[in-house]
């Protein structure tokens, strides 16, 4: 049986350049009718592991999250599923820094974000600034990566940064590990230290 994973595939696949068919006969069989459009699969995993502690299937529910692989590629995503395309709500999260992108490629594709949830930095940044840098560590060490980060933080490179951004940095020097991290922190949040991006989304869904 056909899943919401299957639809994201689809999607993807249709934004590479294939067929559309397969996700529109998704869309309608799933009765997809949200997606939320997301950077990168870290993004996805926070996201994921916020619904779960909150008791929420998304996938039931009809909503679609979908990391596009890049804000690059946030224009083509919204052609395809905006009023031009598949006609799904759509709403997400972003960089502060590539907000103006995303305002742009949507108005290019004729359509809107219900919601558009803007991240200072980004996400891990939000992240660590809700838990606190030694919660971070914390956990850090909890999960087997406390001498990497040792090892790391001697690095002359990460000398002026502060420590919080030597985490952000830390997160994104192994492949996988900022997705890891994405469940880890949000699975640690005190319930009512959400950061202001993910919950304004969450109370859009």
């Amino acid at each position: 049986m056909a899943d919401m994973g299957a639809f994201r595939d689809a999607v993807t696949a249709w934004a590479a350049g294939g067929p559309g068919g397969p996700a529109r006969e998704l869309a309608t069989s799933l009765s997809v009718r949200t997606a939320v459009l997301l950077e990168g699969p870290s993004d996805s995993a926070a996201v994921d592991a916020l619904a779960a502690r909150r008791g929420r299937d998304l996938a039931a529910e009809g909503i679609c999250v979908l990391p596009m692989g890049g804000a690059m590629s946030v224009g083509r995503f919204a052609s395809l599923l905006g009023p031009s395309g598949l006609d799904l709500r759509l709403t997400g999260l972003c960089d502060e820094r590539e907000q103006g992108f995303y305002v742009r490629a949507l108005d290019r594709a004729d359509a809107a974000l219900d919601g558009l949830f803007v991240c200072a930095a980004d996400l891990e940044d939000e992240l660590i600034r809700a838990l606190g840098v030694e919660r971070v560590k914390e956990l850090v060490a909890a999960e087997g990566d406390l001498r990497p980060l040792q090892t790391f933080l001697r690095q002359p490179a990460q000398q002026d940064r502060t420590a919080q951004q030597q985490l952000r940095r830390f997160f994104g020097t192994k492949k996988g590990r900022k997705i890891h991290y994405g469940r880890v922190l949000v699975e640690a949040l005190d319930p009512a230290r959400v950061p202001a991006p993910l919950s304004g989304l969450f109370a859009g869904l």
